[in-house]
């Protein structure tokens, strides 16, 4: 696999002008191609492996919100970084997931290929599924480099997506009390 992605960046160096022969390109395609395996390490990580198990008996009802994980993807569309954070937020029934295995649900999907809107919903499915939990709201906002290093380049725009199931759907109390403690409402 690396030594498909090594010829591959060869190719793309070769094809936009660049003399791969060259003392500072001379491992750059061995560079890259590790970088890649790197940034797209979501696809050989399952949802069973991350949690581990780490789900545990609660009595409480009330919402958990873990805020400000950071973020680091690649869009689909043109293979540039998007970078931002993620709140996310679910309402226990009867038991909570360990505190880091939030963060790396969202690491999983996040280094793969994406959108943004994707990846929200990928993320509150995933812990959906996980916790049983009565709702889970998640909110990113990100920037895209695909927007701002080329197209229209817009330096100061960012994108916010949000997904919200159960009663963080259903009850606009819930959805409201939600954004007013991540900052957004």
């Amino acid at each position: 696999m690396k030594e498909e992605l090594e010829i591959s960046y060869k190719q793309i160096l070769s094809g936009v002008g660049e003399n791969i022969n060259r003392p500072g390109l001379k491992d750059t395609p061995a560079r890259a191609a590790k970088a890649m395996q790197y940034l797209c390490n979501g696809y050989d990580k399952t949802l069973e492996k991350i949690v581990n198990g780490a789900l545990f008996p609660t009595n409480t009802d009330e919402m958990v919100i873990v805020k400000n994980i950071e973020l680091y993807s690649l869009c689909e569309h043109h293979m540039l970084p998007f970078i931002g954070k993620a709140h996310v937020a679910y309402l226990p029934t009867g038991k909570v997931i360990g505190l880091s295995k939030i963060a790396r649900i969202v690491d999983m999907f996040a280094r793969r290929l994406q959108i943004q809107e994707n990846l929200t919903l990928e993320i509150a499915e995933a812990i959906q599924n996980v916790t049983g939990a009565a709702g889970v709201g998640v909110v990113i906002e990100a920037k895209h480099m695909c927007m701002m290093m080329r197209g229209v380049e817009k330096q100061n725009s960012s994108m916010i997506s949000s997904v919200m199931l159960g009663k963080f759907r259903e009850s606009n109390n819930t959805r409201q009390e939600f954004l007013q403690l991540i900052g957004r409402s």
